[in-house]
């Protein structure tokens, strides 16, 4: 009851912030500010960073993710039979993910009784820096003469084969939409803006977190922390959704630093979601904040297994959460639309 009766006073005062923001036309960015301190001050209070009472009853709640949507009996499998886990990675059509297999599955999986955490697949470096020109192994056909037999009947016999060699990469083709080269502020900002519509149109509610997959790297570019920094800026901008990162524990402080100055510069108290990975130490009792970083609310600690579960068998990784639903906001949120 304390908590209901403190999301309705955070409701009031937001509604009143965003109408106060709109009277002021010739600052764009506060009512972006205002809007996404109400949504985010919303997930604070539902639960996305209340946790303390969570971890006394419910230390953590399981969950699995997976690229390939696994298919509507398999999944309603998953919740019928005797699977452990409550909630599913939720895979946005994205850069780098443009299977659209889990695209309009939300209500069909809600209704089953999951939870989700909504992920979207952005710009990944994969080993390089951004923008230089890097060398890449490539199979080449190459005709090969030998001869064959002896005396009269030796005889000459070409054919092809494949070798590998390096050359240096050409540029990605028009239609490329995942590339190093791609990443940098300006596409981030315009990838921020695609995930916020995106999960608009898949029908999630004001508030819910859009985690940002960003993969492990072992050098952190200047031009990554500006996209992911931009990326993050263009969903506060927004003001419908929290957004939210994925990463590795090798990267976490470093994008966590970053993200929480951002935060902070607008005026957001509020913790950032992080959804960390980190195979060292994972157990299914424990708590994400037990990967050793305080500010986690999924702990990601299993990759690439296949269970079966109720006669389904799906590949996936393993996570432990803080919260059911990971990208879930308990209160309604009530937003009010920006116009200039």
């Amino acid at each position: 009851m304390g908590r209901s009766r403190s999301a309705g006073r955070v409701l009031g005062l937001g509604a009143f912030v965003a109408v106060a923001a709109c009277g002021d036309r010739g600052t764009r960015a506060s009512v972006a500010d205002a809007s996404a301190r109400v949504a985010i001050a919303a997930a604070t209070i539902s639960g996305q960073n209340a946790m303390l009472a969570n971890e006394v009853a419910h230390p953590s709640y399981l969950g699995f993710d997976t690229g390939t949507y696994p298919g509507d009996g398999a999944m309603r499998a998953w919740r019928t039979g005797n699977s452990p886990y409550s909630w599913a990675g939720y895979y946005l059509k994205s850069p780098c993910h443009q299977d659209e297999g889990w695209m309009g599955k939300r209500e069909t999986l809600t209704a089953m009784g999951y939870g989700l955490a909504v992920l979207y697949v952005g710009q990944q470096t994969w080993g390089r820096r951004p923008g230089v020109p890097h060398i890449e192994r490539v199979s080449v056909p190459k005709r090969v003469t030998a001869y064959v037999g002896r005396g009269k009947r030796r005889h000459k016999v070409t054919r092809t084969v494949m070798r590998t060699v390096l050359r240096k990469a050409p540029p990605p083709p028009p239609d490329a939409t995942c590339d190093a080269d791609f990443v940098g502020g300006a596409r981030g900002m315009r990838e921020g803006v695609d995930a916020a519509q995106t999960t608009a149109r898949e029908g999630f509610p004001r508030g819910t977190t859009i985690f940002l997959d960003l993969e492990r790297m072992d050098v952190l570019h200047q031009s990554m922390r500006d996209y992911y920094s931009a990326w993050v800026r263009a969903v506060l901008d927004d003001g419908r959704y929290v957004p939210g990162i994925y990463v590795h524990t090798y990267n976490a402080n470093t994008v966590y630093n970053d993200v929480k100055a951002l935060y902070t510069s607008v005026g957001i108290e509020a913790e950032p979601p992080f959804w960390v990975a980190k195979s060292k130490g994972f157990d299914t009792t424990k708590h994400p904040r037990e990967t050793g970083h305080t500010f986690a609310a999924v702990w990601q600690g299993v990759l690439d297994v296949t269970q079966t579960w109720n006669g389904h068998k799906i590949p996936i990784d393993v996570n432990v959460a803080a919260q059911r639903s990971p990208s879930a906001v308990v209160a309604e949120v009530s937003l009010v639309r920006r116009s200039y």
